[in-house]
């Protein structure tokens, strides 16, 4: 299977607006059966309070509308917060919770792990450096796994290509799982949760797209984030599909410049690590 890995291996040296693989080395979506149980009359909620908490006190808006994490400030006792977060969904049994709160679980889990990798490593220029996945040539953190879920290794690779992307087959998720990353969507100041999901998707959608890392004119040219070519199959699969969604989730602005527009021509995505205080 390949991984995320796969991408940033296939892109430029450089760190900043990166030119980036081609699509044909996106991960496929591949469900893992295991993943697929769940109880559609289950009640039960996940406490994502320390979570909330956490990313009250750590993330940080800035006024170019990119969310940024002060990883320098958190403490040991935050440290020791997320850690005993994570360990408290680990110890969730997910299989028996409805689709929507498994999908928020998930998906918190994912940027939890996230944040928790790039603090493990702390300071770091990108979280490409974090080099643990399993691997000669391993580019990033994503193969490592990370927690045991009801008793099953996962890494975020697992995650993200094998539960979410397969089972919800919802292009949303990408604009809320984080990679720790400038060119990627925003990582919220507040938890996913199942009581106001698709709000909460359709808000990341909205201030991805309408940014210029999501997509912009330059000149003549329609350049979007490279998320739209790496994972082209999630967005309707050709860049017509792609424009579709632009359109869905723009605001009459960018309706306006997109109309007329036929095809993606360029791409790009910013691996610097999203930390406020490399601002």
């Amino acid at each position: 299977m390949l991984t995320r890995r796969a991408i940033v291996l296939g892109s430029a040296a450089s760190l900043s607006l990166l030119r980036a693989a081609p699509a044909e080395a996106a991960p496929k979506a591949e469900p893992w059966p295991r993943w697929e149980r769940n109880d559609p009359g289950a009640r039960k909620t996940v406490d994502h309070g320390a979570w909330g908490g956490f990313l009250a006190r750590h993330v940080r808006p800035g006024g170019d509308r990119i969310n940024r994490v002060g990883y320098g400030g958190v403490g040991q006792a935050d440290r020791g917060l997320l850690k005993g977060y994570i360990a408290g969904l680990a110890g969730t049994a997910v299989s028996g919770l409805d689709r929507r709160e498994q999908k928020a679980y998930w998906i918190n889990l994912y940027n939890a792990l996230t944040l928790d990798v790039v603090l493990d490593k702390y300071p770091v220029s990108s979280i490409r450096d974090i080099d643990i996945s399993p691997g000669l040539f391993s580019d990033g953190p994503w193969g490592k796994k990370l927690a045991a879920v009801e008793g099953e290794p996962v890494s975020l690779d697992d995650i993200e290509h094998r539960v979410l992307r397969p089972i919800w087959r919802d292009p949303r998720v990408h604009y809320a799982v984080n990679c720790a990353s400038i060119g990627c969507p925003n990582l919220l100041a507040e938890p996913f949760t199942s009581d106001r999901l698709d709000a909460s998707l359709d808000e990341a959608a909205r201030a991805y797209v309408n940014h210029p890392r999501g997509a912009r004119i330059d000149g003549r040219s329609l350049v979007v984030s490279s998320i739209y070519v790496w994972f082209k199959a999630d967005f309707g699969g050709d860049d017509a599909g792609v424009l579709r969604h632009l359109l869905t989730y723009g605001s009459p602005e960018l309706a306006r410049q997109l109309r007329g527009k036929g095809k993606i021509n360029d791409h790009g995505y910013d691996w610097r690590l999203n930390d406020s205080g490399m601002v």
